[in-house]
């Protein structure tokens, strides 16, 4: 089997993999930045309850 189509199948093999990788970590960013955003809205209520 000549090589060039193995290092094709495996380049691409491995671009795969690492988009799989990416859309994870992106998608775990969202989450992480929607809790954030809760964190500071559940802080900024007990702030004003706080005041009130």
């Amino acid at each position: 089997m000549p090589v060039r189509p193995v290092l094709t199948i495996a380049a691409m093999g491995l671009a795969l993999i690492a988009l799989t990788a990416c859309g994870n970590t992106i998608r775990g960013i969202g989450r992480d930045m929607g809790n954030a955003v809760d964190a500071t809205q559940d802080a900024g209520r007990s702030v004003a309850n706080s005041v009130n």
